[in-house]
């Protein structure tokens, strides 16, 4: 077989430029893996990156950022491990996730953890990656007070890896159900509203000593909410990409803001970062994502539309 179905675009701008394409398969280059793509995760940003949000992105090329599979090529000791994997050049500066195989660096890919499905696996690398970024450079430890804004992907593994941490981690959501819901979860949970900092120090008297807004549109209230010397973490910003920040607020507390953006790091990096994840999966600490939606590549250009049109689910191409 030397030839493959991909998910392709040959310019940005518009998802119009999305189809589907019999490509050549990869050939496997020196220091490099082909992996057999078993599940591919659909991120936000590989929509985006298709409507041109991100400059350094080349075309023609095909999308897609994580992916769990199965190494078919590439360096003895790795021929039939089932791995997974993510990076910032998949799908931006070299042929991404979004096809039957993909080839990259052979340290780009890690041990799938044995206890997740394929689909499981590759719906967890950017949301994952980005959580474990925030809690490592926030300092979230056990007892460490913690306020989670939203409980989509990022915020929902943040919130379980500071769990699993055992910080004390409250979560702030929009709808006062999915609040209940989370309470029957045994997850502290708040409604978000104009009196945030008031309904925060009913659970954390002074204060919370991490924020992680994984909305873009809470880091106002964010910061009266942080205790003395706290930490606000950032992933997304209002669509202009500004917002005007209490500065006195800020520095009188002496806080630090801290953006969090895994498009930073290589396949190389982040499979360090997903060796760190995978024994908090294998022991129970983490578990698996939940409501998972697996389409096949046919339907590929329709479900970029879906998010990109704001669906909420968690979208998983399965070859």
């Amino acid at each position: 077989m030397t030839d493959m179905i991909a998910v392709r675009f040959d310019s940005i701008g518009s998802l119009d430029a999305l189809h589907l394409d019999r490509v050549s398969r990869p050939q496997v280059g020196e220091g490099e893996v082909v992996v057999q793509i078993r599940a591919a995760g659909l991120n936000p940003s590989d929509f985006k990156n298709v409507l041109g949000k991100f400059p350094y992105t080349t075309v023609p090329r095909t999308p897609g950022r994580d992916f769990a599979g199965t190494v078919v090529a590439g360096p003895a000791d790795l021929l039939g491990l089932d791995v997974w994997g993510s990076g910032r050049e998949l799908g931006f500066t070299r042929d991404g996730s979004h096809a039957e195989f993909v080839a990259l660096p052979a340290r780009g890919v890690a041990a799938k953890p044995e206890n997740l499905s394929f689909a499981a696996a590759a719906a967890s690398g950017v949301p994952h990656l980005t959580a474990w970024e925030a809690v490592e450079r926030c300092g979230i430890g056990a007892g460490t007070t913690v306020v989670v804004i939203g409980m989509g992907a990022v915020g929902s593994a943040a919130q379980a890896l500071a769990a699993a941490r055992k910080a004390r981690v409250l979560v702030a959501v929009r709808r006062a159900e999915h609040a209940e819901e989370l309470r029957a979860r045994a997850i502290e949970a708040i409604v978000l509203d104009t009196g945030l900092d008031a309904r925060v120090r009913d659970h954390f008297d002074d204060g919370a000593e991490v924020v992680f807004d994984t909305t873009g549109f809470w880091l106002p209230a964010a910061i009266p909410v942080l205790a003395a010397g706290g930490r606000v973490a950032i992933i997304a910003a209002p669509a202009d990409g500004h917002e005007r920040v209490p500065v006195l607020e800020l520095y009188r507390r002496g806080a630090t803001l801290i953006g969090v953006n895994s498009a930073r790091h290589d396949t190389i990096t982040s499979a360090g970062g997903l060796n760190a994840l995978r024994p908090l999966f294998e022991s129970g600490a983490l578990d698996a994502p939940a409501d998972i939606i697996p389409r096949p590549l046919d339907q590929a250009v329709e479900t970029y539309s879906e998010l990109a049109a704001g669906a909420a689910s968690k979208f998983v191409f399965v070859p």
